[in-house]
């Protein structure tokens, strides 16, 4: 396996903040305003690959997810609806979730590949090695 440099963030010591109020009830505005809803990642290198999975339970894969890929950024959109005949508690979360993740240097763009089973969606492209190129430049003289 080839290891090629993906960005990452530095792990925190400090939870993600959404993850810190995900735990307190929404009723009497206990939740904080700014909680969004999360879509959670994973992503590794494995044999040439860039493998990003997605967890997107209670979405159809064929209306409710938009992939895009520009400018080597992938961006994953995704929409839940509520069911309007539900009257109990709900600790679901309904609307649009949006996550954007840096590709890795060599990443195709144009092979990617997309599937989704069982409430997870898996996005993976080719990795090809970057070629090394090296030109000499001849400094001119102004004179």
């Amino acid at each position: 396996m080839n290891t090629l440099a993906v960005r990452r963030h530095p792990a925190s010591i400090f939870p993600d903040l959404s993850e810190l109020f995900a735990g307190l009830p929404t009723m009497a505005g206990l939740r904080p305003a700014f909680d969004t809803r999360v879509m959670r990642l994973e992503d590794e290198m494995k044999d040439g690959r860039y493998i990003v999975r997605a967890e997107l339970p209670g979405v159809d894969p064929a209306k409710d997810i938009d992939i895009t890929v520009r400018e080597g950024q992938l961006s994953i959109k995704a929409e839940r609806t509520e069911k309007k005949d539900f009257d109990g508690r709900s600790e679901f979360s309904y609307g649009s979730f949006v996550r954007t993740v840096s590709l890795p240097a060599g990443a195709d763009e144009d092979n990617i590949q997309a599937t989704y089973d069982k409430g997870i969606l898996t996005v993976s492209m080719a990795v090809l090695e970057p070629k090394a190129t090296e030109r000499r430049v001849t400094v001119q003289s102004a004179n």
